[in-house]
């Protein structure tokens, strides 16, 4: 796990964005805070859960563990992987199975939920939506300014999907922000406005 730097005095920030790589046998997580265009690394680790267990056993631990997590994260945003089909079904079960537990435990506490797809976040994180998992582990660790890639995978892939949805945040807020800057003024008229554009042109 990550040690966190106390915040400066006046540079009071919301909660870190949790992001959780859904699995039954070995389930990951890291947090990621962020400050302009420079984003920090929190916690990351992976839970685990015995595959000798009963299922109900395995579900009951994992969720557990994810309402532990929170408490100790207290995250702004929790980010999930988007389940998607794959090639062995059992395997797609149980990491459906964890990742409903991730989205009911975060909706619970009223926090912004979102889930990116696998190719979303290899191509926010690396600009390769099929980018392999070494390529993740290299540039989150590249991103965050690591002396040591998160290990296991797991790891990595969550700290990357909080860093998918931490760029997306940063870019809307940007959108946003030129918006308001960008605002017609009141009582100024259409043909007025267009004036004004076409003479920024130089067309008029």
């Amino acid at each position: 796990m990550f040690a966190s730097t106390p915040p400066r005095a006046g540079d009071a920030r919301p909660g870190p964005i949790l992001g959780i790589d859904p699995g039954l046998s070995r389930c990951g997580y890291g947090a990621v805070e962020r400050s302009g265009a420079t984003f920090r690394a929190t916690s990351a680790g992976v839970i685990r859960t015995d595959p000798s267990w009963p299922l109900p056993e395995r579900l009951a631990r994992l969720a557990a563990e994810f309402e532990s997590l929170f408490d100790d994260i207290a995250p702004s945003a929790v980010v999930v992987e988007r389940v998607l089909f794959q090639v062995n079904a059992r395997t797609a079960i149980s990491v459906g199975q964890a990742s409903g537990l991730a989205l009911a435990a975060a909706a619970r506490r009223g926090l912004e939920v979102v889930q990116y797809s696998p190719n979303e976040v290899k191509l926010a994180v690396t600009g390769d939506g099929a980018a392999d998992k070494a390529g993740v582990q290299f540039m989150v660790t590249k991103l965050l300014r690591l002396a040591v890639a998160p290990d296991p995978p797991d790891a990595a892939d969550a700290l990357a999907l909080a860093i998918c949805h931490a760029w997306r945040e940063r870019t809307t807020q940007a959108v946003d922000a030129h918006d308001r800057a960008n605002e017609p003024r009141p009582g100024v008229g259409l043909s007025a406005r267009i004036d004004a554009a076409l003479a920024k042109q130089g067309r008029r």
